[in-house]
């Protein structure tokens, strides 16, 4: 794959790749990796919340007409 960057981009990557002893392939497979286990924790918190909500509806809608 080639990742095409500017100049902005490309300097970070190289700090960031100096900084952490790291190739710029690892740190970008690194990001990409940890934005996806980010968005997939973000999906399970929603569905749970949604789930929950559902499930404790009466208590809440009773608690909330106190």
């Amino acid at each position: 794959m080639t990742l095409r960057t500017d100049d902005e981009l490309d300097a970070a990557l190289a700090a960031l790749a100096e900084a952490e002893g790291l190739s710029r392939q690892e740190v970008v497979r690194r990001a990409v990796l940890d934005r996806l286990a980010a968005l997939e924790h973000r999906q399970l918190v929603e569905e749970s919340a949604h789930q929950n909500a559902e499930r404790w509806r009466d208590v809440l809608d009773r608690l909330g007409s106190v």
